[in-house]
């Protein structure tokens, strides 16, 4: 990467922690990660080439390599305000994961039904957030990590070698534990950074309706709408990851995968985020990993509740309906975990 863009990738350090989260231990800066976002410019872009025709841009904030074509190369399209035409559904199949020689799930299927919430249930590295990880195609950028299985969006596998990984965060978006906006970005730049990223071009006018409909939609638009140019840094912690789902619904994903979203809000700013998941519900599958059993009780319709034994890898003991796995669960492990005997 030249001077005028950002500090070497060699630069960044990557570590696997717990079940094998991946977690960056730097954090790029807000100027560069722009500079690099903003490919329609005659900025000079020098990345280590990865596909043919396709270069690494690494956004340390978002936790995600983001492969973009190149300068020359580069194809636009124009912003589509309109939602998905179909829910989603999206089923994972015979899922294995490792990390070096160290398995962490095994066999893992799973189907998240289109137009519902599925919720991942567990204890501390049971390998639920690896799993949430592997549906958007973030496990593959830790270095020794590798799986096996089949992740079906509608029926086509993203791990398919014809499919760009783009196409993959496109329609698959993730919000994560800690809120990540860019804090020296204005909140309405944040909204629209993903555009960039995806290498899609908009007007001012669509830019406009984009970010009104992203932070109406994410539950944000009556606090920030007067304040658009602020800093999205400047927001309470609620505020904040709010804005980080106004950013990934810009995109207009067809899935949307959230880790722990409410893990580090108070009361308040949590209940404000399950009423926007109730209510995103309508236009986006979600799935969602929580420890918070009340509020897997809350929002999903569906759950799944995963168990590693001390030694082996994550499966899933079992999943179903909410209402059934709180309330009449077929495996004595679950009765034990949503009932606080473990966990």
């Amino acid at each position: 990467m030249t001077e005028t863009t950002t500090r070497d990738a060699n630069a960044v350090i990557e570590r696997v922690e717990n079940d094998g989260t991946y977690v960056p231990t730097d954090e790029i800066e807000i100027d560069s990660m722009a500079a690099l976002a903003e490919i329609e410019t005659e900025t000079e872009i020098e990345t280590e080439p990865t596909h043919e025709g396709e270069s690494t841009l690494v956004d340390l904030r978002l936790e995600v390599q983001v492969p973009i074509q190149s300068v020359d190369a580069v194809v636009v399209s124009p912003v589509v305000l309109a939602p998905p035409a179909e829910l989603a559904t999206l089923d994972a199949r015979a899922i294995s994961a490792w990390f070096g020689e160290r398995k962490v799930l095994d066999r893992v299927s799973l189907t998240m039904e289109s137009g519902m919430i599925t919720a991942l249930i567990g204890p501390s590295g049971c390998g639920k957030s690896t799993f949430l990880r592997i549906l958007n195609r973030m496990h593959e950028m830790v270095p020794s990590a590798s799986l096996a299985g089949e992740v079906l969006l509608d029926g086509v596998d993203i791990y398919d070698a014809n499919r760009r990984l783009t196409d993959a965060r496109r329609h698959i978006g993730m919000v994560f534990q800690k809120p990540n906006p860019f804090p020296a970005m204005s909140i309405y730049d944040n909204v629209v950074a993903g555009l960039r990223l995806t290498g899609t071009k908009a007007g001012r006018d669509a830019k406009d309706q984009l970010v009104e409909a992203s932070l109406i939609k994410a539950g944000l638009w009556k606090e920030v709408r007067d304040r658009l140019r602020q800093p999205g840094g400047g927001l309470s912690g609620g505020q904040q990851q709010r804005l980080c789902i106004a950013r990934s619904l810009a995109v207009r994903p067809r899935v949307l995968l959230m880790d722990e979203p409410c893990s580090a809000l108070d009361p308040t700013s949590t209940r404000v985020i399950e009423e926007t998941m109730l209510e995103l519900a309508k236009e986006v599958t979600i799935v969602i990993v929580t420890h918070n059993m009340q509020q897997a009780q809350r929002v999903s319709d569906n759950c799944a509740f995963f168990l590693a034994a001390q030694g082996t890898p994550g499966g899933i003991v079992e999943q179903g309906p909410t209402e059934q796995i709180f309330g009449a669960p077929s495996d004595s492990r679950t009765a034990d975990y949503v009932g606080g005997r473990f966990g």
